[in-house]
């Protein structure tokens, strides 16, 4: 499929060939008909990625903080290689579109192959989205119309917000796209509308639609005598610009305890003396309504009761259609230019020069096409010589292209095959990037590449399990990120897999990183055979928010599982034996939102009789040195401070060594390729992996029984 794609190193607007993106559990697949651009917002990112890096830097000052903080924690040359990768990443454009259902996933049941869709999705031939951000299109409105129903729900949920009814008097400031659409559902809805915008031919426009008054400017006495003096009981603030003058001009237009909603972008140096002595109230509009950005309503499918949310974010965009539907909301009229998607690039050429006029831009996607679900990169490597290992890539989210793939890269003696993501985007880019063979949206062309020796598996946490028993059955010696799973049960069947191939079963490394750095490989060759020793590991690495996909139990597996099973595996390595007893404590907190599963100590007994303990802990401050590492034993203490600095004490005296910021990746990745090449042990053997796995597991099953787990 074609797809629309900004590139943000280079500013370059395109449009790629990307694998069509497979459907779900919860999404419905719709091969667009057509798609709206929404011009302020997506001019907005077009702008912003046009910049010089120090443009984009002035216009992103919270980033430029966090890079600064990363060299200080991680060092100079490995931020700037994940700030490069970053500004790599591929980001698509758009996000109101309209087509056809191909198929739906599981559990969805109220659409149906073949019905007529709106969708909030970006602009590409087929698009899977949550069946939250999907609405039935009505009898009577054509896609080109429906293309408009995300942009218009999000005016809607601004009007909404103003709490308007019959005879309300309003005053739209801006009048694109999104203040056109406010201007004719306002008038649905019985109110007397006041618009305001620099452009005469905009003015016009709404007047066409319905406007009782229109004017340029901020006309104070004009929108006072049109309020019969009193000022008008809402302002719908739809302008997309940095000045201030809007903000104060609304403030002004208002009546005393009337209402301002932001749905655009403006200055907000809010003037206090008119907000003090009118008593107004100002609300930020969020997108297309409730449900917008939470992952439980748009990835999961899980709806607000009615009871509760009246208009969700999918229920605006069925209101909307049905005014498409009965004529109230003419969005046709709205349309001043349409391109094929082949010319797509040229729309955002004329919405960011402003060479004319324009308002409503539609992109056309003619018919559906057949699934193609695999594309031969046009940067592939060149075929792989003799003694290359031929290497996969299934996933291409943060830790892959920051961390993974630039690390391999590294590596002369691999030749890149094939990449597969669920979206397709992120492969495509990667793909090209890195020099792959093909970019791919289905896991059987992986399997059924015979060039293909060894898989790097770096997707969602809960596809672990299943990827990594595919893999070795179907021969390929498997890298899995940790953690290797995210339940008992998984890590059983695994254990299943693993001794039924028995002597054939490929090689199995999980990315448990640590073992292999510097540091820790240090500390082990000065305790040499000393034995139990007293490991405390202190993991401070800063808070997620509740709604991160890692923090999800049925996804992520949460932070115990799948972030501090790394300290888990290097107290392993340490201590050079595996758990047989785990019990772990976490903060006690009543009420609110926060995790308390990552303010957790988790104390271990090892087989050989060592002790370790780790305190991971996820409030404090993320300028704070991460990582430290404390062993004891045989009159002998050794420390490692954040990767970076280790003491060796003996005697008396002490030794320092320099950690060289090394985590272990280059080394952990080297040993299982090395592995690959030429058999043998893995890595890490199976008993540490599936020890490490169930001692993650099983702390959190202590925080739960409020008891020790001990190995059967």
């Amino acid at each position: 499929m074609k797809q629309v794609i900004q590139d943000v190193r280079t500013g370059i607007t395109a449009v790629k060939e990307i694998p069509d993106p497979v459907v779900g559990p919860g999404q419905v697949l719709v091969a667009e008909i057509a798609s709206a651009i929404s011009a302020g917002t997506e001019r907005y990112v077009v702008d912003l990625a046009r910049k010089s890096l120090l443009g984009k830097a002035r216009q992103r000052p919270a980033d430029v903080k966090r890079v600064l903080q990363k060299m200080q924690q991680e060092g100079v040359m490995a931020t700037l290689t994940q700030v490069s990768a970053k500004l790599n990443e591929p980001m698509p454009l758009g996000y109101s579109a309209a087509g056809i259902v191909l198929e739906c996933g599981a559990g969805v049941e109220e659409f149906k192959p073949g019905d007529r869709v709106a969708i909030a999705a970006p602009h590409a031939g087929v698009a899977a989205v949550g069946r939250n951000l999907c609405a039935a299109i009505p009898d009577g409105v054509t896609f080109q119309q429906a293309a408009y129903t995300s942009i218009a729900a999000i005016g809607l949920q601004g009007i909404r917000l103003a709490h308007l009814g019959l005879g309300d008097s309003v005053l739209v400031i801006g009048l694109g796209l999104i203040g056109q659409m406010c201007v004719c559902m306002l008038k649905a809805q019985g109110c007397r509308v006041f618009g305001t915008d620099s452009d005469p031919a905009r003015l016009e426009q709404a007047k066409s639609l319905g406007a009782d008054m229109v004017a340029t400017g901020a006309p104070l006495q004009a929108v006072k005598d049109f309020s019969n003096s009193f000022g008008v009981d809402a302002v719908i603030l739809t302008a997309a610009t940095d000045s201030n003058e809007p903000i104060e001009f609304a403030a002004d237009a208002c009546r005393p305890k009337g209402r301002i909603v932001l749905v655009g972008v403006v200055g907000l140096n809010i003037p206090r003396a008119p907000f003090f002595l009118k008593e107004l109230e100002f609300t930020v509009s969020s997108s297309l309504g409730p449900g917008r950005s939470d992952p439980q309503y748009e990835e999961k499918g899980i709806d607000y009761p009615i009871g509760h949310a009246r208009w969700t974010a999918q229920r605006n965009m069925m209101a909307v259609l049905d005014l498409m539907a009965a004529g109230k909301l003419p969005v046709e009229k709205l349309t001043t230019h349409s391109y094929p998607i082949d010319r797509a690039s040229q729309a955002y050429d004329l919405i960011f020069a402003r060479t004319e006029p324009f308002l409503g831009v539609v992109i056309e996607y003619g018919d559906p096409q057949p699934p193609r679900r695999v594309v031969r990169l046009a940067t592939a490597s060149a075929p792989a010589s003799s003694g290359k290992l031929g290497v996969s890539m299934i996933g291409a989210g943060n830790f892959v292209r920051l961390v993974m793939l630039p690390s391999l890269n590294k590596m002369s003696a691999i030749e890149w095959r094939g990449i597969c993501t669920a979206k397709g985007i992120s492969a495509e880019a990667a793909g090209n990037r890195f020099g792959f063979q093909f970019a791919s949206t289905t896991i059987d062309e992986i399997w059924k590449d015979s060039g293909t020796n060894a898989v790097f598996i770096g997707t969602r946490h809960n596809l672990h399990a299943e990827l990594v028993i595919a893999g070795l059955r179907a021969g390929k010696n498997v890298f899995v990120e940790k953690p290797l799973c995210i339940t008992e049960e998984q890590l059983a069947e695994i254990d299943a897999c693993v001794a039924e191939l028995g002597p054939r079963c490929p090689i199995l490394a999980v990315g448990f990183n640590r073992r292999f750095s510097i540091g820790v490989e240090k500390i082990k060759s000065f305790t040499g055979s000393v034995s139990p020793l007293n490991v405390a590991y202190r993991f401070t690495p800063g808070p997620i928010p509740k709604t991160h996909w890692t923090q999800d139990i049925e996804v992520g597996g949460g932070r115990i599982v799948g972030e501090a099973c790394h300290a888990i595996d290097a107290c392993v390595a340490l201590t050079g034996s595996v758990p047989v007893k785990v019990y772990a404590e976490s903060v006690a907190m009543t009420g609110g939102l926060d995790m308390t599963d990552d303010h957790v100590v988790i104390t271990m007994r090892h087989a050989n009789g060592a002790v370790s303990s780790i305190s991971y802990q996820a409030a404090g401050d993320r300028g704070f040195p991460p990582e430290r590492i404390e062993v004891f034993g045989g009159n002998r203490t050794a420390t490692l401070d954040n990767w970076k600095e280790g003491q060796l004490w003996s005697g008396g005296n002490c030794k320092k060594f320099d950690g060289a910021m090394d985590k272990g990746h280059q080394a952990g990745f080297s040993s299982f390729l090395a592995a690959c090449r030429k058999g043998g042990a893995w890595p890490i053997s199976w008993e540490e992996l599936r020890a490490v796995t169930w001692a993650s597991l099983a702390a959190v099953k202590s925080l739960r029984t409020g008891a020790p787990v001990s190995a059967s």
